[in-house]
């Protein structure tokens, strides 16, 4: 991209957003001041996926309730769970079929472009000052030369990269969450054979994630031969703090799995520094310390000295996702729109 169409889309305003299985958040944004954060979010609002039709009606309805009019605004820059396949967002956890085509056309605006959600965490993990996080490595906070991952456990468990390179840095996405589960001991055996009554392939987030929260309370229960209640993951961190022996077991089992995915994800990559991008943890993280969290991220034979050094955070930004959309548009948006015009 030249230095005057980068000029052209740091000036402008467009909108970010972050489309999750459960909620989608919108931003009106643009570039940030000088000595500024890189992304300036001028109104922000969050809404559940559920009561809503579509993709379009949501941010036809965030457009709608712009101050002063959408004016100028003329793209969106979306981070969306899944792959992109023909033009068509391919994920299990949407409400909603999502394409391009069929947004640029409802909502009238020229550019319409995706981006996998965790990539677009990664780069707004660059955007955040270690210090707004919470360090869940006690002692460990040095931020070593390398890859960074970022990480979350949502609707779904998402992952990506954040690799050095040259003078900046290169994103590669992942669907990690679709990697098979491994369980680290006989009880979890228990849980994944328990899973596999349902029949085929178990990926990880089947546990690792809000809804694999609740299939692990339903697979302790039954599997010790309780009836389990109708809870919904923040039901069930509440009934472990009240102290309900399967919500406890089912949310220090869910650090514990969490801790061995960050581990083997970071040996996969050579990761340096770790980032959990909210979801769910923030509702859990009081549980950590007292889990087999950090016990199972090392536990991974001779890495184990490596991964001692490997400090982890915890992001709590509700505007994660809308930010890292936003970075991801000011430094490769029109040259993305450039290949897929050169493509077509």
């Amino acid at each position: 991209m030249s230095a005057a169409q980068r000029l052209v889309v740091a000036e402008r305003r467009f909108i970010a957003a972050d489309v999750g299985g459960t909620h989608t958040r919108v931003g009106l944004v643009c570039a940030g001041g000088a000595g500024e954060s890189p992304v300036a979010v001028l109104t922000h609002r969050k809404y559940a996926c559920a009561e809503y039709p579509d993709l379009a009606a949501i941010i036809a309805d965030f457009i709608a309730g712009i101050p002063g009019g959408a004016g100028d605004v003329d793209s969106v820059a979306i981070a969306c769970a899944g792959v992109m396949l023909d033009g068509v967002v391919v994920n299990a956890n949407l409400h909603w079929r999502v394409s391009s085509a069929d947004l640029r056309r409802a909502l009238g605006l020229q550019r319409v472009l995706f981006i996998n959600d965790f990539q677009a965490a990664a780069h707004a993990a660059q955007c955040m000052n270690p210090a707004e996080a919470t360090l869940l490595t006690p002692g460990v906070e040095t931020n070593e030369p390398g890859p960074v991952l970022v990480v979350g456990p949502g609707t779904g468990l998402g992952a990506a990269m954040r690799v050095p390179y040259r003078d900046g840095t290169v994103v590669l996405p992942t669907e990690a969450g679709h990697a098979a589960f491994a369980p680290g001991n006989p009880r979890e055996l228990e849980v994944l054979r328990w899973l596999q009554r349902r029949g085929g392939h178990v990926p990880t987030e089947d546990l690792v994630s809000g809804p694999g929260l609740v299939n692990l309370y339903r697979a302790l229960c039954a599997i010790d031969g309780r009836s389990p209640q109708p809870l919904d993951p923040s039901q069930i961190s509440s009934a472990a703090r009240d102290g309900d022996p399967s919500a406890r077991e089912a949310v220090l089992t869910f650090c514990a799995l969490l801790g061995s995915v960050i581990g083997d994800l970071a040996v996969v990559s050579s990761a340096r520094s770790v980032f959990i991008a909210g979801g769910i943890l923030p509702r859990l993280k009081d549980f950590i310390a007292g889990s087999e969290f950090l016990t199972r991220l090392r536990d991974k034979g001779a890495m184990r000295p490596v991964l001692e050094r490997l400090p982890v955070r915890l992001i709590e930004n509700d505007r994660l996702g809308v930010i890292g959309a936003a970075s991801w548009y000011l430094q490769h948006g029109m040259e993305y729109e450039m290949e897929q015009a050169r493509g077509s």
